[in-house]
């Protein structure tokens, strides 16, 4: 018997029981930007990246179930201007300057940026004050690049059971913060094997003593567009 499909810009994909539209459109190596999505995790389609149409219809690619017979739009140009502004959004709220960060190359945010056509700002930064966070002895805590993806909170909950990092205040005011009384990482428990030090999609939690150990010019996204690669390096080596 036949895997049901669902059309995606007019090619169909396959998709088995229980897989989102996401899930389905990468398994048959169709990109669909994303940001927040980690294939670990039970998707929560908070950054919208991933928003498609779904006959018709807005929705987030990674929490829409694949349906048979369902129309799907992504790579349209309406999709493609909500998507920029979304990511020139995520620029603009946050100190991201690529030329100088350790990420450069394999930042997911950077890379679809550069597949969204996002070469340069179009709004006014709001050069947040957001501390660097230097007190773990193994860790660096870069909160001027966090996205709040929330991706490094889930995985030190659900999967290193340490609740080291949460998400606190809303809208402009909302900050990663971490589970000890004196807010510094080095009053926590995190360990360089947990599993929440390997999925940031962007430069904001990082090894020290590991800095451009892979030049620059020879990393993932130097070598191919993401949507090419199709699935971001949250896993270092």
């Amino acid at each position: 018997m036949s895997e049901p499909t669902f059309t995606l810009d007019g090619d169909d994909v396959p998709f088995t029981e229980g897989q989102t539209i996401l899930q389905a459109a990468l398994g048959a190596r169709r990109y669909v930007p994303y940001l927040c999505f980690h294939k670990d995790f039970k998707p929560h389609g908070s950054c919208k990246v991933c928003t498609v149409k779904v006959n018709g219809h807005h929705a987030a690619g990674c929490t829409t179930p694949a349906r048979a017979g369902d129309v799907v739009e992504s790579q349209t140009e309406e999709l493609t201007e909500l998507r920029r502004d979304l990511v020139q959004f995520l620029f603009t709220e946050g100190n991201h300057f690529c030329p100088s960060c350790e990420q450069s190359g394999r930042c997911t945010l950077q890379a679809v940026g550069y597949e969204l056509g996002v070469t340069q700002g179009h709004y006014n930064p709001l050069f947040p004050t957001r501390p660097l966070d230097a007190s773990h002895p193994d860790v660096l805590l870069e909160l001027n690049r966090c996205i709040l993806c929330e991706l490094c909170v889930r995985a030190s909950a659900q999967v290193d059971r340490k609740h080291v990092f949460a998400l606190s205040g809303r809208g402009l005011t909302k900050h990663l913060v971490v589970n000890a009384e004196s807010g510094r990482l080095g009053d926590t428990d995190l360990a360089v094997e947990d599993k929440a030090m390997k999925v940031c999609p962007v430069g904001a939690i990082l090894r020290k003593r590991r800095g451009f150990t892979v030049p620059i010019g020879e990393r993932t996204f130097d070598k191919a567009p993401i949507s090419q690669v199709l699935v971001a390096p949250h896993e270092e080596d």
